[in-house]
């Protein structure tokens, strides 16, 4: 594994080759760990396309029953590794759950502890043998939330921090959205919570309530970094939680956007430079904990900081922090477009990644990579982490109802998704294909160790939809062949 040191030239390459390649001609790293292939997992089954030497096992698969007796859940979503007693690997994942109010079978648990009783998303924890390659446990750890899309490592890495990709609540106006309390908040599961140890989930309402997606923390300074994705057609931010206690994000703080300084009100979803630091100032969002009607009222989050000067995004996605820099993702920012059009006008693109940089003043924001779109290039990229040696994989979500995704290793899946790898040089390729479903894959992360590769297929969100087998799979490999 490389050092920290050796991790921050990721930024200062990516900005270096940002002022001499234009964002159209992104050049592709062509199989850097060679050709990829269909492999069978121990069960016999192709899942995932992989390069040479790299293999895989499935567990905990939607439906099947855990170790506590509760059904796993469906549409799994964003994860976290952490080392665990015994050498083992915790897992904690969330179950991004979009059923509406008090539709069971979802993710369960002692429904005495669930934070909302109408609500079915969670986390599940499982632990996992790294030796032996092998799940040992798995259980309900948070339960009674919903939507949990992404979420985040915490401070000193004690908790998952899981955040819910809704407004819903008593307040909404859609019948499907009028669930018993108030969602749109980020939560703490304890990394260490064990089977039947289940406490009710108390809301960081501080931290404000909105669509989440993913949150990092800054382990030199306990701030969070959090993520919006309202969806197509209303604006996205980019926020910063600052706690009175990073240890316990529950007991407050203040709450702020990101702004352009000197530049109010800029749109940063199209007609960016690759590799231009621009100068990050914030803006305070007085009201965190709006009553909200729908996601677009006036006294939205979003708009109070778009009152006052904040930026805007498309559907901002997965965050993580590395050295103090926070990657994130723009699913379907960028100037080659995939043919959607959100109901502001705005022409959908292909999906950028940002660094953000805290510093003197408000520290700077660098777009280090914007997709040209097509064929391998990344599309739609969703969550993210930083690899062991210092580049990026990317989970893709494939996003645009129009462009037509398919792929010669994945045959009959019209809109197939792949992890897609980003070097420090600003390079991408294709590292894994999803050849089973046209499900997209979420919640990547490395073991603690650097050896394995944590990845969900997500399977579906909603008991209305086709059924699709979602699942965990753990890869292993000759890493070090490559820039991953």
């Amino acid at each position: 594994m490389q050092t920290a040191l050796d991790r921050r030239t990721f930024l200062k390459a990516a900005a270096a080759a940002g002022g001499l390649v234009s964002v159209g001609a992104v050049e592709r790293l062509v199989a850097p760990y060679g050709a990829l292939r269909p492999v069978r997992d121990q069960r016999g089954v192709a899942v995932l396309a992989l390069p040479p030497g790299f293999t895989y096992v499935t567990f905990s698969h939607t439906g099947s029953t855990m170790s506590d007796g509760n059904p796993t859940p469906l549409a799994l979503d964003g994860m976290g590794a952490f080392a665990g007693a015994g050498g083992y690997v915790r897992l904690v994942r969330n179950s991004e759950d979009r059923n509406p109010p008090g539709a069971t079978g979802g993710l369960l648990g002692d429904r005495s502890k669930a934070y909302d009783p109408t609500a079915y998303g969670g986390t599940t924890t499982l632990v996992y043998d790294e030796e032996l390659r092998m799940l040992v446990e798995d259980f309900v750890a948070l339960n009674g939330t919903t939507v949990n899309c992404a979420g985040g490592i915490s401070y000193r890495r004690r908790y998952w921090l899981t955040g819910e990709e809704t407004v819903g609540g008593p307040d909404a106006s859609a019948p499907a959205m009028q669930f018993a309390k108030r969602h749109g908040y980020l939560f703490q599961t304890p990394v260490e919570r064990g089977p039947n140890q289940l406490q009710t989930g108390v809301p960081i309402v501080a931290a404000g309530r909105f669509s989440h997606e993913a949150a990092a923390v800054d382990q030199a300074t306990g701030i969070v970094y959090e993520t919006e994705d309202p969806g197509s057609g209303v604006g996205a931010g980019f926020y910063r939680y600052t706690p009175v206690d990073p240890d316990d994000l529950t007991k407050g703080g203040t709450l702020d956007m990101l702004a352009i300084a000197g530049r109010p009100r800029l749109d940063l979803r199209e007609g960016r430079t690759r590799g231009q630091a621009l100068p990050v100032a914030w803006v305070r969002i007085e009201h965190p904990d709006p009553e909200l009607t729908t996601i677009a009222d006036d006294d939205s989050t979003f708009n109070q900081g778009w009152a006052g000067g904040g930026a805007k995004f498309n559907r901002l996605e997965g965050c993580w922090e590395d050295d103090g820099t926070i990657f994130f993702v723009s699913t379907s920012g960028g100037d080659s477009k995939n043919g959607d059009i959100n109901s502001d006008g705005f022409r959908e693109g292909f999906g950028q990644v940002w660094a953000y940089r805290p510093g003197s003043g408000g520290g700077t924001l660098t777009l280090i990579y914007e997709s040209p779109g097509k064929k391998h290039h990344a599309d739609s990229p969703d969550n993210l982490t930083v690899t062991p040696r210092g580049g990026l994989i990317l989970c893709e979500d494939d996003a645009s109802s129009v462009y037509a995704d398919t792929h010669p290793l994945a045959p009959g899946i019209d809109n197939v998704n792949r992890l897609i790898g980003l070097t420090r040089e600003g390079q991408d390729f294709e590292f894994a294909v999803n050849v089973l479903n046209g499900s997209e894959l979420a919640g990547a992360c490395f073991s603690p160790s650097g050896r394995t590769l944590f990845v969900n297929l997500f399977g579906r969100a909603r008991f209305d939809e086709e059924p699709t087998e979602g699942m965990t799979v753990a890869v292993t490999g000759p890493w070090r062949r490559g820039p991953l």
